[in-house]
């Protein structure tokens, strides 16, 4: 009995001594697991520091079409300064030219003209192909979403995080697109590659989305059309080098660059994928020139008389666009909420654009007192 009796107190003793083991080894293995918390936590949170610091967000690739140097390169500058992970930049100057310490003073633009530029002349088809070397050269970067063409007498208005905001807000282009009803510019010889119902007109400074980028780039139908049909008239001055023409009166007036993006989106069917507007603000001089073929072929210049804290909230202040051809006003918004309709405004010469940054009248966003 005295056996029987010993053998359960012998297993509960045994029960006690493997709990008091278990026990002390989850101690010992907390205390550890502390320890080692402690020691590498600084590492660990340096390791998602340094890795959400070097998540690359989408880009918008900025395309700047210049004759030589680009005039505003330091307006740009102060408009580029500490994003620079969010922004590239593409600039297509005449053949030959380098932006070089010698050609600009922004770090910016050193060496970003792209190595195989054309020689580009108004009213020319040469222009849409220069579009297309851009947009060539942006699509090879993965993270540019947005490609914004950009003028040499463009400024920003607003500063960088709104601009940015603005136009990765939504998933559209922007391009100022309205049916172009005035005779004279369409071509019939285009037809029926390019019907005239799908003809279309608008400003050249437009924002693409990849999606439409790539359709311009890979366009082998729409291109040659324009190449052979949509060509300038020919002004008096040009005639030496021109054949003269039999009835100047029956010449087509097809600017390229006016017409090719707004035409080729509606003809493949992508109309309803973009914000039928620019963002580019250009007032059109109607009566400065003496000969009224000329008059509202090009945007007002302003000068350094012209720039003043006044101008820039005039174009700020501007919230809807009138279409008369198509008996439309686009009101202007921004994630579903009223908006300016422009972030950018054209042409300004140097001592212009830098007299409006000297006065902080660039950069600041609607609504915002402390953003410069």
């Amino acid at each position: 009995m005295s056996a029987m009796k010993r053998k359960p107190v012998q297993q509960k003793s045994q029960i006690r001594w493997k709990r008091k083991v278990l026990a002390a080894l989850l101690v010992l293995l907390c205390f550890a697991s502390l320890v080692l918390m402690e020691t590498q936590y600084p590492q660990v949170v340096s390791l998602s520091s340094l890795r959400h610091r070097f998540i690359v967000k989408p880009k918008i690739a900025f395309l700047f079409i210049a004759r030589n140097r680009l005039p505003l390169d330091m307006v740009w500058d102060a408009f580029f300064k500490g994003e620079e992970n969010r922004f590239s930049v593409y600039v297509h100057s005449r053949p030959g030219f380098l932006l070089n310490k010698g050609t600009t003073r922004s770090a910016y633009f050193l060496n970003r003209q792209v190595n195989d530029s054309i020689q580009v002349d108004w009213g020319e088809a040469t222009m849409i192909e220069a579009e297309r070397i851009l947009l060539r050269h942006a699509l090879t970067d993965p993270y540019n979403e947005r490609f914004v063409f950009v003028s040499d007498s463009c400024i920003p208005i607003y500063n960088f995080s709104y601009t940015y905001d603005y136009i990765m807000s939504t998933s559209t282009s922007f391009v100022d697109s309205f049916a172009d009803t005035k005779e004279g510019r369409y071509n019939p010889k285009m037809d029926p590659v390019i019907p005239v119902y799908n003809w279309r007109k608008g400003s050249q400074w437009v924002v693409l989305t990849r999606k439409h980028a790539g359709v311009v780039v890979n366009d082998t139908t729409v291109l040659p059309m324009f190449q052979q049909h949509c060509k300038r008239k020919s002004l008096p001055e040009f005639w030496r080098d021109r054949p003269f023409p039999a009835d100047p009166a029956k010449e087509h007036n097809c600017i390229p660059d006016e017409h090719y993006v707004q035409t080729l989106l509606a003809q493949e069917g992508f109309e309803g994928e973009i914000t039928p507007r620019s963002l580019t603000y250009s007032a059109w001089d109607l009566s400065a020139s003496k000969d009224r073929e000329r008059r509202g072929w090009h945007p007002v210049t302003y000068k350094f008389s012209d720039a003043t804290p006044v101008l820039i909230k005039s174009i700020k202040d501007i919230d809807n666009i009138n279409y008369e051809t198509e008996n439309r006003r686009e009101w202007c918004s921004s994630k579903g909420k009223p908006a300016p309709c422009f972030l950018f405004a054209r042409k300004f010469t140097r001592p212009a654009a830098l007299h409006l940054l000297n006065l902080s009248v660039l950069g600041a966003r609607r609504g915002a007192k402390s953003e410069t």
